[in-house]
Order: C-alpha cells, then sequence, then structure tokens
C-alpha cells in the first residue's frame, strides 16, 4: 500500500491566564491612575462567606494574596489591596473577541475557558516562515495588545495545553513524537482536571504523567481506575483525559464563528452640515443596505446609524422594526424622523449604517396579473412608524397569557417583545366573541340558590332566560389569592331575544366565605 499523505494534526494552545485577562480588564474599569503596575489589584466575586479573590496582578501576587483567598485574609496580608468586582461574562465576551481575531493563524479556533484559546494550525505553519516563527508572531501580537501569553504546538489539544501551562515557554512537540514518553515529567495537573480528582490521584501516588500513563494506557490497570472513576465527565475521568491526551480518544471542540453583521458606510469628500444633505445620505445607504440584505437573504429588524463629527463626536441612533424588511424607502422614511435633533457641529464626515440583528426573508414572487401600484400601507409598517412617531413604548399589542381566569387571559406588550407562552391547553371551553373590561353585577331571580337564574336585570333591562348551558366552574389562582376568595360559576345563557351573555355567580351558599352569593356579566356571545 502506497504510504499515507495525511497532513499531521497540529493543534497551537494560547494560555493567556486569568492575570492577563483581568490586568487588561481591570485596566479598562478602574479610574486613571488606579491601574499603575505598582498598585496592588484584584478582582472579588461574592460568596455565601463574604467575597473571595477571583484574580490578582503581578503587584498583587507579589505583595502575598493568592487566588481564591477570601478578600479579609487578603487584606491582613496586603493592607493596601484595591479591589474591583470581577466579571466573568465579560472575561467570556473578551475571550470569544480574541479568539475570533486568532483566526488569523489557522482556519479556525475555540474558546478554552476560563483563560485560553485552542487554535488549529494543521499546514498553515509554512506561511509564517515554521512553527516557531509562527509562536513569535502569536506573542508579539499578543503583546502589542498588552497581554502576556504562554503558548505551545503538539498534535493533540490536550498535549498543547499540557505544555502551555507546565512546560517551558514556546514549547513545540513534533507530530510524530512520542506524547506519552514526552509529557511523562509533567504533574498531573495538566490533565486538565478538578482538583477534588488531583487530590485522588496524589493520594493514590499519582503525582506525575508517567505514572499515569506506565500503568494505565492499557492492560489490566485500567478497570481499576475505571471502577474508581465511572462518570463519563472529561474533568473528573483520568482516563478520559488521558485517552484525549495521547491522542487515542478524539476531543470535540467548538469553533467560534463570529457573526458578520452586514454594514455600509459613505466617506464623504467634503463634511456636510444640512439636512437634506444628511437625508439624501441615509437614503443611499438604505439602498446599499437593502442589496447588500437581498444578497444574503435577510430582512433587518433592528438598524443603528453613526455619524462621525469633525470634532470627534460620534452619534449613534438605532432602530427597531416590527418585521424583519429591506424596503429603502421605508428605513429612510423611519430614520428622518431619528435624525431631527442631531447637531451637525463642524459637519459630518462619516455615515454608516449596521444591522445589528437581521432575520431569513425569501425573495417574494410576484405576481404578473397584480396591479402595477399597490395600495395601502402593511401592518408592520404602519407600527414601525407609529413607534418612531409615538415612542416605544406608546404602542402595545394584546397577546395571549396561560390563565384560567378570563380577566387575566391576555396582556399587552410591545411590538418587539417575544410571545408568552401560548394558552392552547386552556381552550377546552368557548369564551365569548367580547368580555367586559369589567365584570358588571347584576340583579338575578332564580328558584334555588345552587341553580341558575330565570331573568337578570342589567343597564336597566330586565332580561328572561330561556336558554342556559353551565356550569362552568372556575377555582381562584391559590398562588396569588387569599384563602378566602370565592369560587366562580360561569353560565352561557341566551334571552328571549336571543341574545347571548356569559355570566357567573360569584360563591356559593353556605361555603363560608361570605354571604349571599354575587352575580356578574362578564360577556357578550356571537
Amino acid at each position: 500500500m502506497p504510504p499515507s499523505t495525511k497532513t499531521p494534526r497540529r493543534i497551537l494552545s494560547v494560555w493567556l491566564s486569568r492575570l492577563a485577562i483581568d490586568r487588561w480588564r481591570l485596566g479598562e474599569r478602574l479610574a486613571p491612575g488606579e491601574g499603575a503596575d505598582g498598585e496592588p489589584l484584584a478582582l472579588i466575586t461574592e460568596t455565601a462567606h463574604g467575597p473571595r479573590i477571583d484574580a490578582l496582578n503581578a503587584a498583587g501576587l507579589d505583595a502575598g494574596p493568592r487566588e481564591g483567598m477570601m478578600l479579609a485574609d487578603a487584606r491582613a496580608v496586603c493592607p493596601r489591596l484595591k479591589v474591583a468586582p470581577s466579571d466573568a461574562a465579560g472575561d467570556r465576551a473578551f475571550l470569544e473577541k480574541l479568539a475570533a481575531w486568532a483566526r488569523r493563524w489557522g482556519p479556525w479556533s475555540a474558546l478554552d475557558e476560563p483563560d485560553g484559546l485552542v487554535v488549529d494550525v494543521t499546514a498553515v505553519a509554512h506561511l509564517f516562515g515554521g512553527e516557531r516563527r509562527l509562536l513569535a508572531d502569536v506573542a508579539a501580537r499578543f503583546a502589542a495588545r498588552g497581554l502576556t501569553v504562554r503558548t505551545a504546538i503538539a498534535p493533540t489539544a490536550g498535549a498543547a495545553w499540557a505544555l502551555a501551562h507546565y512546560g517551558r515557554p514556546g514549547s513545540i512537540l513534533p507530530p510524530d513524537a512520542d506524547i506519552a514518553a514526552a509529557l511523562a515529567d509533567l504533574p498531573v495537573g495538566a490533565l486538565r482536571l478538578h482538583d477534588d480528582v488531583l487530590v485522588v490521584l496524589r493520594r493514590l501516588g499519582l503525582k506525575r504523567i508517567g505514572d499515569m500513563t506506565g500503568r494505565f494506557v492499557e492492560g489490566s490497570g485500567r478497570d481499576a481506575l475505571r471502577r474508581r472513576f465511572r462518570r463519563k465527565t472529561p474533568g473528573i475521568n483520568p482516563l478520559l483525559r488521558l485517552d484525549q491526551l495521547t491522542g487515542r480518544l478524539p476531543e470535540p471542540l467548538l469553533p467560534v464563528v463570529p457573526s458578520l453583521m452586514p454594514l455600509v458606510q459613505r466617506r464623504l469628500m467634503e463634511p456636510i452640515r444640512h439636512r437634506d444633505l444628511l437625508d439624501q445620505v441615509i437614503a443611499d445607504l438604505a439602498a446599499d443596505m437593502a442589496r447588500t440584505l437581498e444578497g444574503l437573504g435577510l430582512g433587518a429588524r433592528r438598524l443603528e446609524v453613526g455619524l462621525w463629527r469633525v470634532d470627534g463626536e460620534v452619534i449613534v441612533r438605532a432602530l427597531e422594526l416590527a418585521a424583519a424588511t429591506r424596503d429603502a424607502p421605508h428605513i429612510a422614511r423611519l430614520f428622518a424622523a431619528k435624525l431631527d435633533d442631531v447637531d451637525a457641529g463642524f459637519g459630518i464626515e462619516t455615515v454608516r449604517l449596521r444591522a445589528s440583528w437581521a432575520e431569513p426573508l425569501a425573495v417574494p414572487q410576484a405576481d404578473i396579473e397584480a396591479r402595477a401600484q399597490v395600495q395601502g400601507t402593511s401592518l408592520a409598517t404602519c407600527i414601525d412608524r407609529l413607534t418612531v412617531r409615538l415612542g416605544p413604548d406608546a404602542v402595545r399589542r394584546p397577546v395571549l397569557y396561560a390563565s384560567h381566569i378570563p380577566e387575566r387571559a391576555q396582556r399587552w406588550q410591545r411590538p418587539l417583545d417575544p410571545e408568552p407562552v401560548s394558552q392552547g391547553q386552556l381552550a377546552f371551553h368557548a369564551r365569548p366573541l367580547k368580555l367586559l373590561d369589567r365584570a358588571e353585577r347584576i340583579t338575578v331571580i332564580y328558584l334555588m340558590p345552587d341553580g341558575y337564574p330565570k331573568s337578570f336585570r342589567w343597564r336597566g333591562r330586565v332580561h328572561d332566560v330561556m336558554r342556559v348551558e353551565g356550569p362552568e366552574r372556575i377555582a381562584p389562582e391559590w398562588w396569588r389569592e387569599k384563602g378566602s376568595t370565592r369560587l366562580r360559576d360561569y353560565y352561557r345563557i341566551e334571552d328571549g331575544e336571543g341574545r347571548r351573555y356569559w355570566i357567573y355567580r360569584l360563591g356559593m351558599l353556605g361555603d363560608g366565605r361570605g354571604g349571599e352569593p354575587d352575580w356578574y356579566l362578564q360577556g357578550l356571545c356571537a
């Protein structure tokens, strides 16, 4: 058989450490002067026992405190320690941006939370002059952004992570190297296991990777360790991590794929100050955006226009649409109402339009027999105009709400708010066509207190009951009502003139929650 020509896989692991990430974030969130290198700084997280240190800068580490230490203990060691709140979501967002930026070194990159990145550099090292120069470029690029990193390249993600965290900086493991032998001297913590699992392994005398590979790569020794660690979660299964490290098992990685937002802009030859010129630029950008969205098969739901003034000020106006659209005149008309208060200053030199939220929108099939001009305005267009003119909180729509209490079975919400849970499961009884805003009290005449009425008086008129359907009993919502709230028995009735009503009796005689039951009319049936 001819020799295999498959390119060996090469994985780059970049470890920023929490120190690098949080030092960058501390410098952004603290006031000017507080981020000096000589001042000990720490990020803290609130716990049930008080604030705990999440990360420290170099000065903080030199002063004595350590990660995981309670803030009170750290202050005892270093009284001048300054703190700032930790932001896990912000750290992840920062890592995601770095992962998208790190695709300059390979076709895809993935997060290695909480403080690292993984980049596939298979068959791309020659573009940088070899793997050694690739690592040098990585270090230089991160240093230019104020971040210090440790890097390594290996055939597997686990091996690259172990070398980046516990090996020499800039380590490179050749494709044909024996991974188990090359990493034998590294501590067992290089297997990316949880702390409690590492404690158990050390108590068993397994302190180095060589202790693991010498006994548990294959043979009967694996069964003994498998019985102790049976769960399949990678972080608590040493055998699974060991096989991923040596390449016996594949390790799934989720690449970071940045979502591209359609964007168009105009860099003007001369700054503009007049409103009619600005409207013309917005109309041109709306036409460009419509063509861009059509090519992608999308429609805009949220648009942002940015105006860059000559003096450096940036003015941003956002627009949310009731339905996905790429109608350029409609977009330009809506932005015209948003730009009335814009102060152009000494002039606007750049205008940018971005679709920050887009949804799939198919190209409509035209009707060849339709009239050349369509009359009227669509509902979505009308909602957009009202929202821009009256404000986002002025337009509401009724939506169903899952409640068996009639007056609570609907709510009003903004057009762009998500639909609530449907109450289709409650549609086992028909409801009247029209419900009154408030149930109106009526006077009834009945033969028995627990039966239906023979006639009732409503709004000054007496109606004789000819037909009755019911009762439908509705109990109060016990999780929000008081225990003294009474039951309701609903009836659909028809009077002598053929009109149909929806009435209910509030309470039962002798239920211990009040005196005589009251009667109300709540709806009109078709």
